[in-house]
């Protein structure tokens, strides 16, 4: 594989073209708000696609793994199964205030769910 097409991602080298495994539906998958919560309270963020397993408590992302810390973490709601970093996943905000304190800086959006982003936060 081409170098140029690979990135890091809060550490790990990624395709940047992602295609989802099969076994992930289209239908089961959501944009979602992720940010790495283990370096502090505003982390590397980013919004992209998030897609759920059959029975919804297992979150796949670009190759990453969640499970839910089910209310025990602090400033956060779930942690990568790997690596054991805890991360915050919510819903975007239309207000595009998706960081803890406000705001939206430094937060990347991935490319092949941009359209399809801009759209949701500008829907009524």
């Amino acid at each position: 594989m081409d170098i140029e097409k690979k990135f890091n991602y809060w550490g790990i080298e990624l395709d940047r073209e992602f295609t989802p495994p099969k076994e992930y539906k289209l239908e089961r998958s959501r944009i979602m708000y992720i940010e790495n919560k283990s370096s502090g309270l505003e982390g590397e963020a980013r919004i992209g696609r998030v897609y759920f397993s059959k029975t919804g408590k297992t979150l796949y992302y670009r190759g990453l793994k969640f499970q839910s810390l089910k209310g025990s973490g602090f400033k956060a709601n779930y942690f990568e199964v790997d690596s054991r970093d805890e991360y915050w996943i919510s819903g975007p905000r239309k207000d595009q205030n998706n960081r803890l304190y406000g705001g939206n800086r430094g937060v990347e959006i991935d490319s092949d769910i941009e359209e399809e982003y801009r759209a949701l936060i500008n829907s009524t």
